[in-house]
């Protein structure tokens, strides 16, 4: 990679811990490195920062793995952070690395991986389907049209017939490998728009690595089969074998939920540690504090959606016994308070409330931090602003969960007042993909919302999945498909987003709401589209 082994020169404790925290900041996706070989993955892994004691203490924990070191210095270079670091007892110092993603090859490794792709599908094509030609078959950059090199695109032609083609390789990385089905659209879409009228485009092909087509499955079932033929398939590059899927069969929904605690009764439990956070917070500013129960075990606090401190009951070290912990943090970041770090801890929430409100610095990281977590903490306390028939009284959260973990886009789930499900979909930047992952959740909360209660004995014989596990209390839920809501700042919404939804099925009821871009301050609807608008 052409970077330097001279480990970084000694510097202050203070600015180690600085430099990897904006670091980390800026890259919520990032990976660390131990000798060569992804160590954490920061969207799973937790991190700790000390200065205490005249040194830079660095710990990283995740399910797999617990990792101490003392940082003496950084670099950053090409976009790795490399630390000089030295393991307790030991004075030889050694390096980590934290890059901005698990990706590290260089653009002529990468071109060389999709030049290679190419000519393998060229092969496969035309041995596949020996009756058409195969036409126009690159992955060149199009930005203007949202066609990236990650993917390749080509159209097979007989005749006055034609179907548009779209392609990805399998060392990309799994969020592009998601995305084709998005990309795929667009390109038939634009074979559409290039055509003369003489020749039909029946559909479109979309070709994804062996073992990786259950998510395109799935949303390829709900498409407007009146408006193309969709087709999946996918090539083991190896062999060079080309096998079509089944949209019938798509897989187990990859989703989970777990029972809607009692809220009162975990406030409650956590009185006296909510208290000991909520001390820490500048007066003036406590009112803007939401404490958001995560389950009967864990209590969150949160400023305009970032979480900045925690309640949790675990185990205490290696023992059987209970105790009740506080941690301080954002992000990844988490420390223990303590006596020793209460007073660095209380400087740090002092200057989180400093500068994070809704008229801070867009520059400061502390201020972009996770902008949908904002906008979902606003339209939360404000769910009626997106439509008068949301009932304000039953929001929820991620519900269900992904299996999967984020993807970096939050969800809402309400219900109107007629009973029916509302799946809520938010991003506060541009994203081309807003359409179908808004979609993804739809399909998880219809899933969810067919299941009922199997057990003639039980008093939820016969109850929705929701109502079994403790949502929605008091409503009588609708049988009707949920309505699906994507909500975007209005110059943030990407002009891909109107084109996929054309190609939804019916059966999917949408609409998409564009915020006025001053949504930090007070939320307004500017403009609105609905799935019946266009059919």
């Amino acid at each position: 990679m052409g970077r330097s082994s001279k480990l970084p020169e000694e510097q202050a404790p203070a600015v180690v811990a600085a430099a990897i925290e904006d670091f980390l900041r800026a890259h919520p996706e990032a990976v660390v490195l131990e000798e060569g070989r992804v160590a954490f993955d920061m969207r799973a892994a937790k991190y700790s920062l000390s200065t205490e004691h005249g040194r830079c203490t660095f710990q990283l924990w995740s399910e797999e793995a617990n990792l101490v070191r003392r940082v003496t210095g950084t670099r950053l270079r090409e976009g790795i952070l490399r630390l000089a670091v030295l393991r307790f007892g030991q004075t030889k110092p050694q390096s980590l690395e934290i890059a901005a993603n698990r990706d590290r090859r260089t653009p002529s490794e990468r071109e060389g991986v999709r030049t290679k792709y190419l000519r393998v599908l060229e092969r496969v094509m035309t041995r596949a389907f020996p009756e058409w030609t195969l036409d126009g078959l690159s992955s060149a950059m199009d930005l203007e049209r949202s066609f990236g090199p990650a993917y390749a695109r080509g159209r097979l032609v007989q005749g006055q017939r034609a179907w548009s083609l779209v392609a990805v390789n399998p060392a990309e990385s799994q969020a592009t490998i998601d995305g084709v089905l998005t990309v795929g659209v667009l390109w038939l879409d634009r074979c559409r728009s290039l055509g003369d009228g003489r020749r039909v485009w029946q559909g479109l092909k979309v070709i994804v690595p062996r073992g990786t087509a259950a998510l395109a499955a799935s949303r390829m079932v709900w498409l407007n089969e009146s408006a193309a033929q969709w087709e999946l398939w996918e090539l083991d590059e190896k062999t060079e074998e080309l096998t079509q899927r089944d949209l019938a069969d798509h897989g187990n929904i990859a989703t989970h939920m777990i029972h809607a605690p009692n809220d009162a009764a975990v406030r409650e439990r956590f009185e006296g540690a909510a208290a000991r956070v909520m001390a820490m917070v500048p007066v003036a500013r406590r009112g803007d504090v939401e404490q958001v129960v995560r389950g009967s075990t864990e209590l969150a606090f949160l400023l305009h959606g970032l979480e900045f401190a925690r309640v949790r009951v675990g185990h205490a070290g290696s023992s059987f016994n209970l105790e009740e912990k506080i941690t301080v943090g954002t992000g990844a970041n988490e420390t223990e308070l303590t006596q020793l770090s209460e007073v660095r801890l209380g400087q740090f929430v002092a200057e989180l409330f400093e500068r994070r409100h809704a008229g801070g610095d867009m520059r400061d990281p502390l201020f972009r931090m996770q902008p949908e977590r904002w906008l979902e903490s606003v339209l939360r306390r404000n769910v009626e602003v997106l439509d008068a028939h949301l009932n304000p009284s039953h929001v929820y959260t991620q519900v269900p969960a992904f299996a999967a973990g984020d993807r970096g886009m939050l969800d809402l789930l309400g219900v109107l007042h007629d009973g029916r499900l509302a799946v809520i979909e938010l991003k506060a930047d541009e994203d081309m993909h807003l359409a179908l992952q808004g979609l993804d959740y739809w399909i998880r909360v219809r899933w969810h919302h067919r299941q009922t209660a199997n057990d003639t004995t039980r008093p939820s014989f016969g109850m929705g999945e929701f109502q079994q596990l403790g949502y929605f209390g008091g409503v009588v839920l609708s049988s009707s498909t949920p309505k699906l809501y994507l909500v975007a700042p209005a110059l943030r919404v990407h002009p891909a987003t109107e084109v996929i939804l054309r190609y939804l099925s019916p059966k999917v009821e949408w609409e998409l709401v564009a915020l006025d871009e001053r949504w930090r301050q007070t939320p307004k609807v500017v403009w609105r589209k609905r799935s019946s608008d266009t059919r």
